[in-house]
């Protein structure tokens, strides 16, 4: 009988064994459009659809499922928040980073969860690598404002891969823990830190662990960039090539600059930045055709940003977002621009005609055409100092565009799953979720 207990034992353990491995997938991307939900999506598809430019590829991913976001302390979070929430799979107050609401127990994420278990792991931002976000799969601290602190963190964590913005605050000598220039202690802890395009496009997994920046800050933004810039894609394009090894990955890639806009209220703005974002996703999805039964892409939202609304009551029930692609630069460009042009009404006239192709000619007319009544709300603008804000709102409603908030609203985002296990990502779930429905894969 006690051989016949032994093979039940070996059973049980073989079966549960093979479950894990089944679990188990070798390659998982995170992608997380900061401030992106519904709206934000929904313009990005209607703009490529309206210009002949394909669709967002991550709205047409088989399983699709709404998103709630709350902090433990708010119903509107922030990103440390939700980013922690996405990352650790447990809910925490505004502000805090990888820790519990009390600021007592640091949480795992996901990410330390595949370091621990042989994978490679890489983190990918468009904005500081040590912001919130980014910080949440790696940082442990009692606010999102300890970007020194958060640093050290990420030096501490071992991952194999970051890429993209560079530090804020990276030398403050100010902290208490203070111990000398982050990028400096990178070096020092064995990483690889290049921050131009001539070093990184050579690099390969030969070299070890990497962390490569497009910018000392955060990356450009996307209508501002120069061509040679390095992109969201690059970056995941180059992580790919890095991380690649029998043991599989976890890459997280966030667009972050979406929030920034979003804030703003700048539409032209926020749509380069979620097509660029979708860009990435794009190189995520071409791996994944190589490895279809290894791979999973999950792309989410931390929350949405700007209360944007598709309709304006000008513009009726038509939508008229493919105005956006007018807009050549960011309206901090644009307004930077009409600062120099404050003395004269005629010349800020001629920088917005530049920047966003509105125009005062009455003979032409068109989508675009400033109305006499518009004109005199700028010109109004104009003499209280007040005609960027002015001239976004005019273009903002030309193209159907609606704002209710400079901040963060309780919008539900949408969760999108492509690849190996992504039925588990389907149903209305909670952010927290996201990460409970990884930790297992790792």
């Amino acid at each position: 009988m006690q051989w016949l207990k032994r093979f039940g034992l070996l059973l049980v353990l073989a079966t549960v064994c093979a479950l894990g491995a089944e679990d188990k997938v070798k390659y998982v991307f995170l992608f997380i459009g900061d401030g992106m939900s519904l709206p934000q999506r929904m313009m990005a598809e209607d703009f490529l659809l309206k210009t002949n430019q394909g669709q967002l590829i991550f709205n047409h991913f088989p399983y699709q499922a709404p998103t709630t976001t709350r902090a433990a302390n708010s119903l509107i979070t922030d990103s440390a928040a939700s980013g922690t929430a996405i990352a650790c799979g447990e809910k925490t107050n505004n502000g805090r980073i990888g820790m519990d609401p009390a600021a007592k127990r640091n949480l795992e994420s996901v990410a330390e969860i595949a370091r621990d278990r042989g994978r490679k792991v890489g983190i990918v931002s468009c904005v500081t690598i040590n912001h919130a976000t980014p910080a949440s799969f790696y940082g442990h601290r009692p606010s999102r404002g300890n970007a020194y602190e958060l640093g050290l963190d990420l030096v501490a964590s071992k991952f194999d891969y970051f890429g993209g913005g560079g530090l804020d605050a990276p030398d403050n000598k100010k902290s208490a823990e203070y111990q000398g220039n982050i990028y400096e202690l990178a070096e020092k802890a064995g990483y690889k830190v290049v921050s131009t395009r001539a070093d990184f496009e050579p690099l390969t997994a030969k070299d070890g662990k990497i962390w490569a920046r497009g910018s000392n800050g955060p990356l450009p933004y996307g209508l501002d960039r120069k061509d040679d810039a390095l992109t969201l894609a690059d970056f995941t394009a180059k992580g790919i090539e890095l991380l690649d090894n029998p043991n599989g990955f976890f890459m997280m890639v966030e667009g972050g600059k979406i929030d920034w806009v979003c804030h703003s209220n700048d539409g032209g703005s926020v749509l380069r930045e979620v097509l660029d974002f979708n860009d990435a996703v794009k190189v995520a999805y071409e791996f994944a055709q190589k490895h279809p039964k290894e791979t999973l892409i999950v792309v989410t939202g931390d929350h949405e940003t700007g209360g944007l609304s598709l309709g304006f009551s000008g513009t009726g029930y038509t939508s008229k977002v493919d105005l956006l692609q007018n807009q050549k630069v960011t309206f901090d460009r644009i307004g930077e621009r009409l600062k120099a042009a404050k003395s004269s009404f005629e010349d800020s006239k001629t920088v917005i005609t530049d920047c966003l192709g509105l125009h005062f000619d009455s003979e032409k007319k068109g989508d675009l055409y400033v109305k006499p009544e518009e004109e005199a709300r700028l010109k109004e603008a104009f003499e209280r100092n007040n005609l960027p804000n002015a001239v976004k709102a005019l273009f903002n409603n030309k193209s159907s565009l609606g704002w209710s908030s400079n901040a963060h609203t309780a919008l539900p985002v949408m969760t999108s799953a492509y690849g190996e296990k992504a039925n588990e990502f389907q149903g209305m779930i909670d952010n927290t979720d996201i990460a409970k429905k990884l930790k297992p894969m790792m």
